[in-house]
């Protein structure tokens, strides 16, 4: 199943826990740090469109930890205003039954990606969601490394909690790489559900 609504494109069976990809415009170049990732280094980041590779599977009972995750990403911390997706995914995620009262916007750095989302001059432009308790995280980043056009950033950033690869690309033709994740993720999650 695909729906396709202004800024998002999902997947999936409409689970409350799922994966997901952020496309971000930077739109200037940076030297940024991304906490203690290789000891504070800085990084050259120049001005173009990246995309992050990440999951919210926790659970409970009212947990809907896709539509929480998704909120922190498009916040920023302190005073910094908000991403300017935010205000349609808080409309996205109420309509499907999450209650944007219990979230307020603002957050602490934690992931290396909040590093860059906290940047005024980085905008979340899009997001796809894979809504599936499935997890993956590791082979949608497999799949965005091997499409042409998309390179790393740097080795094992925004990867966390994987065993190996990087979940930051620099992508040259978004557009073209979001039509293939359109055919390629439906058979990714074919293949998972047999």
């Amino acid at each position: 199943m695909q729906f396709l609504y202004m800024q998002f494109t999902t997947f999936g069976d409409n689970s409350r826990a799922g994966s997901y990809l952020l496309c971000i415009e930077l739109l200037s170049t940076v030297e940024l740090s991304f906490g203690r990732f290789l000891g504070g280094r800085a990084f050259r980041m120049p001005q173009g469109c990246y995309l992050y590779v990440g999951s919210a599977l926790g659970s409970g009972r009212n947990a809907f930890p896709l539509a929480s995750r998704l909120l922190r990403h498009a916040s920023r911390s302190g005073k910094l205003a908000a991403h300017a997706i935010r205000g349609d995914l808080l409309g996205f995620f109420a309509r499907r039954g999450f209650d944007p009262l219990r979230k307020t916007p603002g957050k602490k750095l934690h992931w290396h990606i909040d590093y860059l989302l906290d940047l005024p001059s980085a905008e979340i432009s899009s997001i796809v969601m894979v809504m599936s308790p499935s997890k993956l995280e590791h082979q949608l980043a497999l799949l965005v490394a091997s499409m042409s056009g998309v390179s790393v950033v740097v080795d094992r950033l925004g990867a966390q909690d994987a065993a190996s690869g990087t979940h930051l690309f620099r992508v040259e033709e978004p557009t073209t790489l979001l039509e293939r994740l359109k055919h390629e993720i439906p058979e990714m999650l074919r293949m998972t559900h047999h």
